[in-house]
């Protein structure tokens, strides 16, 4: 049986997130309930990890990794990059940014769940419904 693993990583500071990350987790978990059902048909299984980073490793918070690849390196024509955020500077008390993912040339700060269902389908080498 093949398997996907989606793994969150996000900034974790007293059991809370940034807004941006807080958004993009929301969007995860609501492709992973999607993905179990539609993929199970397969003879495919969906796994989820998520990983609560320190502030010493702010600079990996809002990745997304489909069997250990950035969702940013599955998909054509993404990349990632990094914007201010308010949010993590008010938990951190200094000035933060976060990641971000451009795709076909809009800028994402959270990512929405259908970059996280395109990059899940690609990574298993299947055309998306």
């Amino acid at each position: 049986m093949e398997e996907l693993t989606i793994e969150w990583r996000h900034y974790d500071k007293d059991g809370a997130t940034c807004d941006r990350c807080t958004a993009t987790g929301s969007s995860v978990k609501e492709v992973m309930a999607e993905l179990t059902n539609e993929l199970a048909g397969k003879g495919i299984t969906v796994a989820f990890i998520e990983t609560k980073l320190p502030e010493e490793q702010m600079v990996q918070s809002n990745l997304v990794l489909f069997n250990g690849v950035p969702l940013e390196e599955v998909l054509d024509n993404a990349a990632a990059d990094e914007s201010h955020c308010s949010s993590c500077s008010c938990m951190t008390g200094s000035e933060t940014t976060c990641r971000t993912v451009a795709y076909e040339g809009e800028i994402h700060e959270e990512i929405p769940a259908d970059l996280i269902r395109l990059a899940a389908y690609k990574a298993l080498g299947l055309d998306q419904k």
